[in-house]
């Protein structure tokens, strides 16, 4: 033991020594700015020109430019958050890494709520201000005015820098004739978190609408991140793209707003409502839409609340014909999600390249076999993959369409290092944790690994399989009673090289559909080829939606008049 503290003595002077002299920023805010001490997490962006400001260009996986972030608890007006040689940052690791020169900094305060959860615990996070969870430009954060500084990592100073703006609310979009936006309080979410939570959806209404008062309409849930835009991008103001992205446009199958919304209001669609949900957490822009130990029952907050809201305020057929699934990346795997757990409610999944739905292919790696996220084993598949000791390749988590690597998973960790310490980057690693992963004995989340070292938490793993947020694993534990309610529903597009490597879990779950008894039900499963990445579907919405108008004829009960809806 007396050596253990001699250690860690000598490694706290060494890190001492290793800051002192060097460079450092303080951050501070006056009183006027906000009168009472803050719990968040302090950043400090650098960029070498000031337009846009800084802050817009930091926390992007491939894109940022250099950021640093340190915790600050209970902060009082004037006091200084100190970011110094041993902050981490991304994509440098150390201000000591920033060559000599002129630069222009800003400053960010990301303010914490404090929450007194109904499960007993107490936790520090980022209250989303209906802006989708983003440090930069959530109302109430803290920023300073950029500032042009000379930084050289060999000199010793302080550079102040204050706090002098708060951001401003959201400006909310107004409804217009074609889309209507609905936030409401949620009990179950407030109960959960001892505070005020929101649910909200934008619905589109189809051409007709108001001239045809005694129809209801099927209605398209589609699925994605935080966002307020009009659903299926229907947007009659947007303009023509640029020359350049046509033809990447043409060969994923993708419609700008001002086409889609030309067909959405034109004479040949199917008239049937959109509707896109609002459910940001603390952990992230998005709940998945299931009840989960960290997040609280937005599954339940949404299937209970939220929809008979929207079918009560809206003419929407009330039926599970004519309740269909779709969406992309984050909404893929809710699409899909919604559709298994709740499969008497709901008609059918048009499903967009999902996040992992079996986690033996958790991006990369197998979460079951696989002991390091970071690094892959020599699995000695003779003669191309003799096993050696000294060599580990690391596992991406990000490629181009022709598979050159962009991001590994290790980057990637450390980039949700630096956005947020307990699970409170808001970054994809973590998000997916705080939905499936067990609370900790802190009341954060507990990581699937180590962001330092990767090593592989398993009974994490086992948690997330045995609560059913393998949909794999699920369905294979549970056939005998959701698969009956599947035939016909189950639709799946993904590109044969999607960006980060989700065609794989996709093509599992396709064989385990294959291999389904009593009833079979093999699903629709369509993979974009050649090179294609995330975001390939195999039509464009408007084909899409007419397929969905098809497959709604095709189910609905006998005797309904499926022909109203169709003028």
């Amino acid at each position: 033991m007396k050596r253990v503290v001699g250690l860690a003595i000598a490694f706290a002077a060494s890190a001492l020594a290793h800051t002192a002299g060097a460079q450092r920023f303080e951050v501070s805010f006056p009183a006027a700015v906000h009168a009472q001490p803050i719990t968040g997490r302090v950043f400090l962006v650098i960029t070498r020109d000031s337009a846009p400001p800084p802050r817009l260009r930091a926390g992007s996986f491939t894109e940022s430019t250099p950021f640093f972030g340190v915790d600050v608890s209970a902060l009082a007006p004037g006091q200084p958050a100190a970011i110094d040689p041993a902050t981490p940052g991304y994509p440098i690791a150390s201000l000591r890494d920033i060559p000599a020169g002129d630069y222009w900094v800003q400053a960010v305060m990301n303010v914490y709520t404090e929450f007194h959860r109904a499960d007993g615990h107490t936790i520090w996070a980022h209250m989303d201000q209906w802006e989708g969870q983003n440090f930069a430009t959530s109302p109430g954060n803290l920023v300073s005015a950029p500032q042009r500084v000379h930084i050289d990592p060999g000199a010793a100073s302080d550079v102040q820098i204050s706090l002098t703006h708060v951001i401003p609310p959201v400006e909310l979009p107004a409804d217009t004739k074609w889309v209507k936006h609905i936030k409401i309080q949620s009990a179950l979410l407030t109960k959960f978190w001892g505070h005020p939570f929101y649910l909200g959806a934008t619905v589109l209404l189809p051409a007709g609408y108001d001239t045809h008062p005694g129809v209801r309409y099927p209605v398209v849930f589609e699925q994605g991140h935080f966002g307020l835009g009009a659903p299926l991008g229907f947007n009659p103001d947007s303009f023509p793209l640029p020359p350049q992205y046509k033809a990447l446009i043409e060969s994923y199958n993708l419609q700008p707003g001002w086409v889609f919304a030309r067909q959405w209001m034109g004479p040949k669609m199917p008239r049937m409502i959109a509707v896109t949900f609002q459910h940001p957490t603390p952990y992230f822009d998005d709940s998945y839409a299931v009840n989960s130990a960290n997040n609280g029952p937005y599954g339940d907050a949404i299937m209970t609340e939220l929809i008979p809201y929207l079918e009560s305020h809206f003419r929407m057929i009330q039926a599970p014909y004519a309740r269909v699934l779709t969406g992309g990346s984050t909404g893929g795997w809710e699409s899909i999600a919604l559709q298994i757990y709740h499969p008497k409610f709901f008609g059918g999944t048009w499903t967009l390249y999902p996040d992992p739905v079996d986690f033996h292919h958790y991006g990369t790696f197998d979460a079951y076999v696989d002991t390091n996220a970071f690094v892959a084993p020599q699995r000695g598949i003779a003669p191309f993959n003799p096993v050696s000791e000294w060599y580990h390749p690391e596992r991406m988590v990000m490629r181009d369409n022709d598979g050159q690597p962009w991001l590994s998973i290790r980057d990637l960790s450390r980039l949700e290092n630096v956005l947020g310490s307990h699970g409170r980057s808001g970054e994809q690693f973590e998000a997916w944790e705080s939905v499936y992963a067990p609370v900790g004995a802190d009341g954060y989340p507990v990581p699937l690994w180590d962001k330092a070292t990767g090593h592989i938490n398993r009974s994490v793993i086992d948690y997330m399989r045995d609560h059913g947020y393998d949909l794999q694993a699920y369905l294979a534990k549970n056939w005998k009673t959701v698969g009956p309610d599947l035939v016909d529903k189950i639709h799946v597009d993904v590109g044969d090289m999607d960006n980060f490597y989700l065609n794989l879990a996709v093509m599992d779950l396709q064989h385990f559909m294959e291999s389904t008894q009593s009833p079979h039900v093999p699903g629709v499963f369509r993979y974009g080829r050649p090179e294609k990445g995330h975001g390939w579907q195999h039509v464009p919405n408007s084909e899409l939606l007419k397929e969905m108008a098809a497959a709604i004829t095709k189910h609905a009960p006998a005797g309904t008049n499926t022909k109203t809806w169709k003028y």
